[in-house]
């Protein structure tokens, strides 16, 4: 086992964060040499090159990204350590929420106003991803809760899951499709028509296609964006037809309407997730109680 002093792995992290010896330097309050040689001696230890180096840029070399892959996870638990240490027993100190745009619109503002008015002192982060990496940053320790759709199939086995709210999917279209309103499609018929939807990135894209080849059908989308409220603005417009969780249709209005399925959508769920493996603080401790009653 080699003996390396972690302030040369904490330098090899905000390198290989930064890409950049000279914000590194900044944020480690060290000189841009001193960087260096840390870099340089760590590199001797492993017997291993981890920067390339050029006078335009920095990258990490192969070898590099597989130590990174180690290393951030680890000093997100230090860091995390470090936050529970200072936490003050009155606000909780601090929590991160992975959570997607339309997640947290729709449906997380009233318990994290909940939240602030209980716990006016507690640091509150909410990282805004897709339900799929929003898993990942719970895997890695980048984030403490996340709230997603389910099925997620990126959550790990550490994540312990509590489903928290049934939800169903939608196709939502506006005037210039008035003639579909009062009909009552099938899937396949549904594809004759321009499909607007979430891109590859999300579970739902994942979803819907999954849907379609259960019965035998090749979804192909004519626009994939990342944001549902842009989807259903679209679809105002009448650019195609909306898969949107049915959530975020609050009111039509005159300007947009339900389709009608002959397939019955399957149900999905929101779900809130954490990694069992690390220890959470009391301020994520007191949000997750908030959907312990709630759950289904």
């Amino acid at each position: 086992m080699v003996d390396i002093n972690y302030e040369l792995y904490k330098v090899f992290y905000h390198v290989a964060s930064t890409l950049n010896f000279s914000e590194a330097s900044k944020q480690l309050f060290i000189s841009q040499s001193a960087v260096s040689q840390s870099i340089k001696t760590l590199e001797r230890k492993l017997d291993q090159r981890l920067f390339i180096r050029s006078t335009k840029k920095v990258q990490l070399t192969p070898e590099g990204e597989i130590l990174m892959r180690h290393i951030e996870p680890a000093m997100n638990l230090i860091q995390k350590g470090e936050n529970q240490l200072l936490d003050s027993s009155s606000t909780g100190g601090q929590i991160r929420i992975g959570a997607s745009d339309t997640i947290c619109r729709y449906f997380l503002i009233p318990y994290l106003e909940r939240f602030h008015k209980a716990f006016p002192g507690a640091h509150i982060k909410v990282v805004n991803q897709t339900s799929t990496k929003c898993a990942e940053l719970l895997r890695n320790g980048l984030v403490d809760i996340i709230v997603v759709n389910y099925p997620n199939n990126h959550l790990g086995t550490a994540s312990s899951v509590l489903k928290i709210r049934k939800f169903k999917d939608v196709f939502i279209a506006g005037t210039p499709f008035r003639e579909l309103k009062d009909r009552t499609l099938s899937f396949a018929e549904l594809l004759r028509y321009p499909i607007l939807m979430l891109d590859k990135n999300s579970t739902t894209n994942e979803f819907l296609h999954h849907v379609f080849q259960q019965h035998q059908l090749d979804l192909v989308p004519e626009i994939e964006l990342t944001s549902n409220d842009l989807l259903i603005d679209l679809a105002r417009i009448g650019l195609g037809i909306a898969f949107v969780p049915d959530y975020c249709i609050s009111d039509t209005g005159d300007e947009l309407f339900l389709l009608r399925t002959k397939e019955d959508m399957p149900a999905r769920e929101l779900a809130v997730a954490y990694n069992e493996h690390l220890p959470l603080s009391k301020a994520s401790v007191e949000f997750l109680s908030y959907f312990q009653n709630e759950s289904i």
